[in-house]
């Protein structure tokens, strides 16, 4: 496929009702996928603000609780007592994934702080060094 059919089609993949945010990206290696580290901020900057195929609380929902309930994930996607604190500050005007290929390790910008489990993982943009998350189970609640 050529790169001008890909990003013809990606926004229709992106924008359909059931289509939800993720990535297969690991980090490995000295050059993993940019994916890794961009993934989420690409569809805020790219698809939200930039082309607008997709409104910032459809964005959410597609990252959030959407694959969450789809998963069968009972305690996470949503902001409610008894579920895991799982949250991401960011800035809607200005987050971007500056991570290529060539350089793939860089953190996004304007992503403030990351709360994962109810431990920070990001402080004022810099990774604290904890490693709070943990393998999920379909169907079965985080203990």
């Amino acid at each position: 496929m050529s790169a001008g059919a890909n990003t013809a089609t990606l926004p229709k993949f992106v924008g359909h009702p059931l289509y939800m945010v993720g990535s297969d990206a690991v980090l490995i290696g000295e050059y993993p996928s940019p994916r890794t580290y961009g993934t989420f901020p690409v569809i805020l900057a790219e698809y939200v603000r930039e082309e607008r195929v997709l409104a910032l609380p459809d964005a959410i929902r597609k990252m959030t609780s959407f694959p969450a309930q789809r998963l069968g994930l009972p305690d996470r996607g949503l902001l409610r007592d008894g579920f895991k604190a799982d949250l991401v500050v960011f800035d809607a005007r200005t987050v971007k994934a500056p991570a290529t290929r060539t350089q793939p390790k860089q953190f996004p910008i304007g992503i403030d702080y990351v709360i994962v489990n109810g431990q920070v993982v990001v402080d004022q943009g810099r990774h604290t060094g904890v490693l709070a998350g943990r393998a999920l189970r379909r169907g079965r609640p985080s203990t």
